[in-house]
């Protein structure tokens, strides 16, 4: 006869989740500098300034 034993199926449990990577990624986290069309509006503004300035 074969055996009455029942196997469970083991499935791993996930590692878990970082609870900081989520928002960091969603508010665009990197490196703490202006976008380049920030530079470039800067640039602009500080032309301005010196032409005024002449």
């Amino acid at each position: 006869m074969p055996s009455l034993r029942k196997h469970k199926l083991r499935i791993p449990a996930p590692k878990p989740r970082n609870p900081l990577v989520a928002p960091a990624a969603r508010r665009k986290a990197g490196k703490h500098r202006k976008s380049r069309s920030g530079e470039r509006q800067q640039g602009k503004r500080e032309l301005a300034k010196v032409l005024r300035e002449r």
